[in-house]
């Protein structure tokens, strides 16, 4: 396995749910239905969003950026055992294509006030 990309992102779970108040249509143009089904679901939804939230960024960060982001091609999924697993689609996937990416590895964590993910990208 060889590591092509890492990404690291912070982001502040008061600040998401401020967004998400404040814009009623932020969860489904930012989020999978999957996503906002697992997220609605918890105590304190905000939390859960920060932490795909930062999962996003930081894939994007691992797949070096690419041009053409939309919201949706990257997201978190879940794998049999429960572990978080990175969806790619669209111009995301391509990234990852030319890359020879064949998988993004997520790890993402939440305490009071912030959710942090970090992303590798890897080729097999």
């Amino acid at each position: 396995m060889e590591i092509v990309g890492l990404g690291v992102d912070i982001c502040e779970i008061e600040r998401i749910e401020r967004a998400l108040a404040r814009h009623p249509t932020m969860r489904e143009r930012v989020f999978t239905p999957e996503e906002i089904a697992y997220c609605d679901a918890r105590a304190r939804p905000a939390e859960s969003y920060a932490g795909r939230f930062a999962a996003r960024e930081a894939t994007i960060k691992a797949l070096g950026g690419y041009p053409g982001r939309r919201w949706q091609d990257v997201s978190v999924t879940r794998a049999p055992s429960g572990a978080p697993a990175i969806r790619l689609d669209g111009n995301a996937r391509r990234r990852a294509q030319a890359l020879g990416v064949t998988e993004v590895l997520v790890t993402f964590t939440h305490e009071r006030t912030n959710a942090v993910a970090f992303a590798v990208a890897v080729r097999r």
